[in-house]
């Protein structure tokens, strides 16, 4: 099921070697605050928010609790999803970037200065939710956002390699939030922890913010929204206006366009999504409050497996963008899916086995195989599989609807299940279940590595 490629429509406007490093670095900074940002609220709701904003309850149930506040934000996500992303396919991606960053940065910060349930009570919690929303509606256009800018900017023969930044700036955001964890549950005495150690790593974003804010005003556009036929004076025409437009040598591409057969191209990657994110959200969130929780195992060894798998990442993310390029996606796409469904039932022997070794071995592998290889082809899977003239809103909402399926609703699940059958096997199924949705999408859906990015249409 390969997609013929037509010629460019147009020829984009050219841009410097310096205007891709500055998106580069705008789209990795971007993309770490977010992912530090969410790293720190999910380890914060695996390891303290429970005893500190809902105290009350058992631990399991404050875990399930906690679960539940780190899953909210999702819901807010895709709200975001929808208002930053059609701003962004209507007036440009530069602008809502701007907005995006501020948005999330502040948020964050303001976690980090949130009186505790012992101060005042169910305002406490409260108060973190509507942070929490805040801090995701933000987030909600964020990583699309700067997926489209790469992806938009980067060459057709290196757009894998070069959209894989998007993902070490994740993994950048990730590991700093695990390092920030690790250093804190390891030098502080849990009293320490809760009542002051915990607020560190949310103020510290702060500095984050303002370097990617700093960045982002001297970005230039997408040379493809540009270039598109249905923009005039940097905005998009309306649906109802492009009949009565002089758009030159345009009109029928953008009517072919917009008569074009919608759903498929967002349904396959709605499916290539929730192998990546469902396994994220159990691999990154659940089991590092599963080993400290339920498992009673220190709770430097899953903050420090994550870092070290983190770090790992920064080879194994460049390398799936450069195999992306050279042998496509689709084949990636299938091997990276089955190896990972075949390796959940292990991975979790490992995990309940008690030792630490082998605990740190398993998360480091399944972080690598089921989360950042798959991350590294979704950037620029998802960007190709949409036309330009709704790639944004699409592909946002490809994500955070994906987000809400299986990151934000995963955890909650996984300690739901854990809890009532006392065992691992919910967390293997669940794993083998969100990499078989990934296998199925990748096999239906089209190779789409090269595809000219100007086209309005998309792939199928």
């Amino acid at each position: 099921m390969t997609e013929s490629i037509a010629p460019p429509t147009t020829k984009p406007e050219t841009r410097t070697t310096r205007d891709l490093a500055r998106v580069a670095v705008s789209g990795w900074l971007g993309t770490a605050m977010e992912f530090m940002d969410f790293q720190l609220y999910s380890l914060a709701a695996a390891i303290v928010f429970n005893k500190i904003f809902f105290p009350e309850v058992s631990p399991v149930l404050g875990l399930i609790a906690a679960m539940a506040t780190y899953g909210v934000g999702y819901v807010a996500r895709l709200a975001g999803a929808v208002y930053f992303g059609r701003m962004g396919d209507r007036i440009g991606r530069k602008k809502v970037l701007f907005i995006t960053i501020a948005l999330m940065g502040a948020s964050t910060t303001l976690i980090g200065v949130l009186p505790t349930y012992a101060m005042i009570g169910i305002w406490a919690p409260i108060l973190l939710v509507a942070l929490r929303l805040i801090q995701g509606f933000g987030a909600g256009a964020e990583i699309a956002g700067a997926t489209v800018m790469l992806a938009e900017y980067a060459p057709a023969k290196r757009r894998g390699l070069i959209s894989s930044l998007v993902c070490l700036g994740t993994n950048s955001g990730t590991l700093g939030a695990s390092a920030l964890w690790a250093i804190l549950v390891a030098v502080l005495p849990e009293d320490q922890l809760l009542s002051w150690g915990w607020r560190i790593p949310f103020l510290a974003s702060f500095l984050l913010m303002i370097f990617a804010v700093w960045i982002r005003r001297s970005l230039k556009e997408s040379p493809v929204f540009e270039q598109r036929a249905d923009v005039v004076d940097g905005v998009a025409l309306a649906k109802k206006d492009i009949a009565q437009a002089a758009v030159p040598a345009g009109t029928s591409t953008i009517e072919a366009a917009l008569h074009q057969r919608k759903g498929r191209a967002f349904l396959i990657a709605l499916g290539l999504r929730f192998g990546q994110a469902g396994n994220s959200g159990l691999v990154q969130t659940f089991l590092i409050g599963y080993l400290a929780t339920v498992l009673l195992v220190d709770k430097t060894v899953g903050t420090s497996a994550i870092m070290y798998g983190s770090l790992l990442g920064f080879i194994t993310i460049p390398i799936m963008g450069l195999l992306g390029d050279r042998f496509g996606r689709r084949p990636l796409y299938l091997v990276l899916s089955t190896l990972t469904a075949l390796f959940a039932i292990p991975m979790m022997l490992m995990v309940t086995s008690g030792n630490t070794t082998l605990i740190t071995v398993a998360i480091v592998a399944g972080l690598n195989l089921g989360v950042l290889s798959l991350f590294a082809m979704e950037s620029v899977t998802m960007a190709e599989f949409f036309g330009a003239r709704t790639r944004f809103t699409q592909l946002a909402l490809a994500k955070e609807i994906g987000g809400i399926l299986a990151t934000a609703i995963g955890p909650l699940l996984a300690a739901t299940l854990t809890a009532i059958t006392g065992h691992w096997w919910p967390l293997a199924a669940m794993l083998i279940g969100y990499s078989l949705i990934t296998l199925v999408a990748a096999a239906v859906g089209p190779e789409v590595r090269g595809r000219d990015m100007v086209r309005l249409e998309d792939a199928v």
